[in-house]
């Protein structure tokens, strides 16, 4: 992505290699994630992308026909979910299946990833 010092090569790589349906895809929620927060860092990990601020907040998980955008505390997510788009039954994490670029909702993926952000911040417990 051009003139975007937050983006790293790895992931720049991984974006390149999948099938183009899936790229743009790819391309569009990384940039609404990047664009989410300033704050948010870019990482690859897990054989995927993933974007971290104060801990891992949410992460791009490629498949032949879909791409997942997921959020590791996605069960605390689920009351700010007004579509009732999250999905995933496990204990904690929670990701939108998006099949085309069609599907992508901007506002709702930025709100949510500011929401996933928000539950890294040390509001709750003062144990830390």
């Amino acid at each position: 992505m051009e003139n975007n010092t937050r983006t790293i090569t790895e992931v720049d790589k991984f974006i390149q290699d999948l099938p183009d349906n899936i790229q743009s895809i790819a391309e569009a929620l990384r940039k609404i994630i990047l664009d989410a927060s300033p704050a948010l860092v870019e990482e690859y990990k897990w054989s995927m992308p993933n974007y971290s601020y104060k801990g891992l907040v949410c992460y791009l998980q490629t498949a032949k026909k879909h791409v997942n955008l997921g959020f590791q505390k996605g069960n605390e997510l689920v009351e700010k979910d007004i579509r009732n788009l999250l999905q995933g039954t496990g204990k904690t994490m929670r990701h939108i299946r998006i099949t085309k670029i069609d599907d992508i909702q901007s506002e709702v993926f930025t709100s949510l990833i500011q929401a996933a952000m928000y539950l890294n911040e040390d509001h709750k417990d003062k144990e830390n």
